[in-house]
């Protein structure tokens, strides 16, 4: 196999047939040829809106490799001999092998605690290996969780133990299903090809920006399920981490609370996954003896702009075309305060939703759909928050900062609505009355005002502050009739439960893991996460 990269097609000519002639010119080449063509990766380069194209990595199986090669050897030309190891060549009909580990004989089932990115691959690892792991979830399956959120985004009563965060597939579900990362790891091609085998759209393991998107994952997760059932896992939704037990410094048992009723579970292995809303349980851990520290984290509100106006500054005269996804972006800024300001879980084409888990408290986030085709397209606009800014020395202060966010938001409004104010009008710093051509895609409703009710002031002047330097990167960013609903502050988890090298907590046998631990940040890290954690939890002596 040979893989060929800087392969380049313009919009109008993305197809198939186009891609294999253009691979066979690079080779100097016919096209008959070419046996075989694997796409690797594939990306869109927009950096020239007059000149847009789609450029990809290819995996070709040719009639005469050695001899191609021959005539490349010492040239600079972009195509190299495929090494037999690379991961980056398997696809839906060539898969990774399934992983496993040297394994140390437990006295009983591991327990995963969470069924979000980290706590489903965990689990999906531990049955793999033969453990038939018990996997506790306080929220609903995808379905009946499905339904409350629904529910609630159409002013039904918020339910605050299955929700948008709490429920089966952990908050990523109800946000995008993006799957791009900044960490580099050689499980994440298995995270890729597993939600590919229980169908999610083969492209995700190419594309350079790979999405599910929500519609589509509920189905994923609920096929993943089944498959750790089929292999002796157990499921327990509705079931509350409540309590631990310590003996000698080691984990004995878990005490879990389904329907009012508690009981205790024999356990000297637990995953704890429990993503970065569960505040109850951090507290409960914290007084269970587990070491914890501040963790930054960031603030803001989620800015919204129509689709077409996004795609239009980013794709120039190809805006809308078949051939490529609606528009996404990033940016960011460093203060002369030190602050940084960014863009964050941006979703194209899709609506922004309340994320509420407490009562009394409005969260808003982002959401979209496989076909990313909304009326607008929302990021988070955040700020970063050091623990310098928490208001105490605590480990959960910056719960604390959070839930004074989300309080002031609720009191604004007196109910789930989130104050949302026009971009030109939080610059001017003088209180919206009404939409313009952006229409507020947050369910239930808005209360047009001024986001600085619910923000800290050094949050407010940070993203004044940032919004013009960031509008010289992006065109359209501060544009008058774009909307900022806030707050956005679960973007991360204000807290890390500390661990060791061997991936264990100060009370052995407890494995901290993915966001809420403080050990990753999005569905890609969060799963390699819960996949390092089961294979420590395998090999443990």
């Amino acid at each position: 196999m040979i893989t060929v990269s800087q392969i380049s097609l313009s919009p109008d000519n993305d197809s198939r047939e186009k891609l294999l002639l253009a691979a066979a010119r690079e080779l100097s080449i016919k096209s008959s040829d070419i046996l075989s063509l694997t796409i690797i990766k594939r990306s869109i380069d927009a950096r020239k809106r007059e000149d847009i194209k789609i450029t990809y990595k290819l995996s070709c199986k040719l009639r005469d490799e050695s001899g191609t090669m021959s005539r490349y050897r010492g040239s600079k030309a972009s195509i190299e001999e495929e090494k037999p190891s690379s991961l980056s060549s398997a696809s839906p009909s060539n898969p990774s092998p399934a992983l496993s580990f040297p394994r140390t004989p437990l006295s009983c089932r591991p327990v995963v605690c969470g069924s979000g990115p980290a706590g489903l691959f965990a689990a999906l690892i531990l049955a793999e290996n033969g453990t038939r792991p018990i996997i506790l979830e306080r929220g609903e399956d995808v379905t009946a969780r499905t339904e409350k959120v629904q529910s609630f985004f159409g002013g039904g009563e918020l339910d605050t133990e299955s929700n948008i965060q709490f429920g089966e597939g952990g908050a990523g579900t109800f946000s995008d299903g993006k799957l791009n990362t900044g960490i580099k790891n050689e499980y994440i091609h298995k995270v890729l090809e597993e939600f590919v085998r229980h169908g999610a759209c083969a492209e995700i393991l190419y594309d350079g920006k790979p999405h599910i998107g929500t519609d589509v994952l509920k189905g994923v997760l609920i096929s993943i399920r089944k498959k750790i059932e089929s292999l002796g896992g157990e499921y327990l939704f509705k079931t509350k981490l409540c309590g631990i037990e310590v003996k000698n410094g080691r984990l004995h048992s878990v005490i879990i609370e389904r329907n009012g009723i508690s009981r205790e579970l024999e356990c000297g292995s637990l995953i704890l996954a429990t993503g970065h809303s569960a505040r109850d349980t951090f507290e409960m851990l914290y007084h269970s003896g587990l070491a914890m520290e501040q963790k930054a984290f960031s603030m803001g509100a989620r800015i919204e702009h129509l689709r077409e106006e996004v795609d239009a500054a980013q794709y120039g005269a190809f805006a809308g075309h078949k051939a490529l996804q609606a528009a996404d972006y990033k940016a960011s800024v460093k203060l002369p305060s030190g602050r940084g300001v960014y863009t964050f879980c941006m979703c194209p084409g899709g609506f922004v939703v309340p994320a509420a888990s407490e009562r009394g408290g409005v969260v808003t986030n982002g959401m979209s759909n496989y076909a990313r085709d909304e009326r607008n397209s929302n990021s988070a606009l955040l700020v970063g928050v050091n623990p310098s800014d928490f208001p105490s020395s605590h480990p959960l202060a910056g719960v604390e900062l959070q839930r004074a966010a989300e309080s002031a938001a609720y009191g604004y409004s007196g109910s789930y609505n989130a104050p949302c104010q026009l971009v030109s009008d939080f610059l001017a710093d003088r209180p919206s009355t009404a939409a313009r051509s952006v229409t507020p895609s947050y369910a239930p409703a808005v209360t047009f005002g001024e986001i600085s009710c619910c923000l800290p002031d050094y949050v407010v002047r940070s993203m004044r502050e940032a919004l013009p330097e960031l509008s010289r990167r992006l065109k359209f960013f501060s544009s008058p009739d774009a909307l900022l609903t806030a707050p956005e502050t679960r973007s991360s988890s204000p807290v890390r439960i500390l661990r060791d090298g061997t991936m264990q907590s100060s009370v052995r046998g407890i494995y901290p893991c993915g966001e809420g631990a403080g050990y990753a940040g999005g569905i890609m890290s969060s799963a390699v996460d819960g996949i390092k954690c089961a294979g420590a939890l395998l090999s443990a002596n």
